[in-house]
């Protein structure tokens, strides 16, 4: 893929180049993108009770940490309580799914990422909900690059040893993802893809088991955001091999691109986004845009954010409408030409 967006940053002295990788992301969101519809009236006195945030990833993942730092800010902005719940399954389909049958009465809200918002719609045979037409963006949350990291007794250092290794050894090695659909899949299927290897999917709810995975010997390496892998990396039980970034990150500017080691088809970057039910109250939708994009450009949460390796990108409904529109573009024939699927 050129560059997805999928969850996941950046930061010379911060962030220089996440912002730029923001703005890049923004720039590609297509002005003509088609809104799900909603209802014009606003209940004048929401909201008038507490929220709940569902998340479809397990406690300590990404987009778990956003939306608690998110529902941490929103909840004195909207004068009512606001709960982060995890709906964890079915590469974030489960707890997607809640959320686009929850009543649209702006008391649900999603944080989700690529899959369940966009690639899963490909991957999966049937699915529950329709996200293009049964939820209603919000705003597109945090931008990140994912980190190809193996565990430091795999005996490589480089993903050019890494690829020889798995190519003397088809089949041996397996590799953790947070999901099927997500960016830690499809970047380890777009290498299977193109160098011709061979490593068996190992699927797990969320990115603090997939590391756990690696620690215990399960599975040998992985794609996954910084946040997650990085700690491991210092500890040395990880090494850190590649990003999936067209550029390197600024938050980890010493480990090279899949380009600079010899896969420059090798794009991703992970973002996390913010859903509600289709119909809901359009003024209820903006209402939220506005508060969530408030809290993003806050400098403390703009700090937050950076220091778990998360670059702040929000924007418009209609511009997170128009990105997810161009990420199903941009993923569909991945996904294809790898041949991946889930009945």
């Amino acid at each position: 893929m050129r560059g997805i967006a999928a969850m996941g940053i950046d930061g010379q002295s911060g962030a220089t180049s996440g912002r730029r990788q923001a703005l890049g992301l923004a720039a590609a969101l297509t002005a003509g993108a088609v809104v799900p519809k909603t209802v014009l009236a606003q209940p004048a006195d929401w909201p008038s009770r507490g929220l709940r945030i569902v998340v479809p990833f397990g406690p300590g993942s990404t987009p778990d940490v956003f939306a608690r730092l998110v529902a941490e800010r929103l909840s004195p902005a909207l004068k009512q309580p606001v709960v982060v719940e995890n709906r964890a399954g079915a590469g974030g389909n489960i707890g997607t799914d809640a959320v686009a049958k929850a009543a649209p009465d702006g008391y649900t809200v999603g944080v989700s990422i690529t899959g369940p918002l966009v690639n899963n719609t490909v991957l999966y045979r049937s699915m529950p909900y329709d996200p293009f037409r049964d939820l209603a963006p919000v705003t597109l949350g945090a931008v990140q690059p994912n980190v190809l990291v193996v565990s430091s007794d795999l005996g490589v250092s480089t993903l050019p040893e890494l690829m020889a290794l798995l190519r003397r050894h088809p089949g041996r090695y397996n590799y953790a993802s947070v999901g099927a659909g997500t960016v830690s899949h499809l970047s380890m299927e777009l290498i299977k893809a193109r160098t011709g290897t061979f490593i068996v999917h190992v699927p797990y709810n969320a990115s603090p088991a997939a590391v756990m995975s690696m620690l215990q010997g399960d599975t040998q390496m992985a794609s996954l955001a910084p946040f997650a892998v990085m700690p491991q990396v210092k500890a040395g039980k990880l090494k850190a091999i590649a990003v999936t970034t067209r550029e390197r990150s600024g938050f980890v500017p010493e480990v090279p691109t899949c380009r600079e080691s010899g896969l420059p088809e090798i794009e991703a970057t992970a973002w996390i986004g913010v859903v509600m039910p289709a119909r809901t109250p359009a003024a209820i939708v903006t209402r939220l845009n506005a508060e969530i994009v408030g809290i993003l450009k806050d400098p403390a949460v703009v700090e937050k954010l950076r220091a778990v390796y998360m670059e702040p990108a929000p924007g418009t409904p209609q511009a997170f409408a128009g990105f997810m529109q161009e990420e199903l573009r941009r993923w569909t024939p991945v996904i294809r030409r790898a041949g991946v699927s889930i009945d």
